[in-house]
């Protein structure tokens, strides 16, 4: 259950949340589920640069775009917005240089998973293409890849502690709170001035 701190006003995550989604200690609970899911990814893109119809012009993104927007008998985009923009993109045949993104970024979201680099950003990036093939009416896997991205997401603090992210995140940092590496410039700045 979530309190509320009197001195603060702010909610308390409860100690099982806390600990899953923050300690570093329970970073061997997500490690098999970030490996998995960043070879999944590293696989699928994989594939996709070494085949055809992804890194040659796109034909292959094409016949997904226009398959999904097929409307007889039923759409297989079943919202309208997302229709009206994946006709878009194959009216100004971004398929050719969308295809080779979509498979590059499959393959880096892979490496950065299994090196734990960046967990946070790459799970979150992979949950990003997840969500599009879903509204593209892929479902496939994509809910399952979708889900354990977002476990990633909310454990970014701890997911990657078993790989890179444990230097990344001391020496360069969060946006809203700068590592080794960028406090100890701006110390110098101040020093210099």
């Amino acid at each position: 259950m979530m309190e509320v701190t009197q001195q603060t006003g702010r909610f308390r995550d409860p100690p099982w949340a806390a600990a899953l989604l923050s300690d570093t200690r329970l970073a061997w609970v997500w490690l098999p589920f970030r490996l998995w899911l960043g070879w999944t990814w590293l696989e699928a893109g994989w594939g996709k640069m070494t085949g055809t119809g992804w890194m040659d012009g796109g034909s292959a993104l094409l016949g997904f775009w226009q398959r999904a927007i097929v409307v007889d008998p039923k759409p297989v985009i079943a919202v309208d917005w997302y229709r009206s923009f994946i006709q878009s993109l194959i009216d100004a045949q971004a398929y050719t240089w969308f295809a080779p993104i979509v498979a590059v970024g499959e393959v880096a979201v892979g490496i950065a998973l299994i090196l734990g680099a960046f967990t946070g950003i790459a799970a979150f990036s992979g949950s990003f293409m997840n969500w599009n093939f879903i509204m593209a009416g892929s479902a496939s896997t994509n809910g399952l890849l979708f889900a354990v991205a977002t476990g990633l997401v909310l454990a970014w603090k701890s997911a990657g502690w078993i790989g890179l992210d444990r230097w990344l995140l001391h020496w360069i940092g969060t946006p809203w709170q700068a590592g080794a590496l960028i406090s100890g410039r701006k110390r110098e700045q101040r020093k210099a001035a």
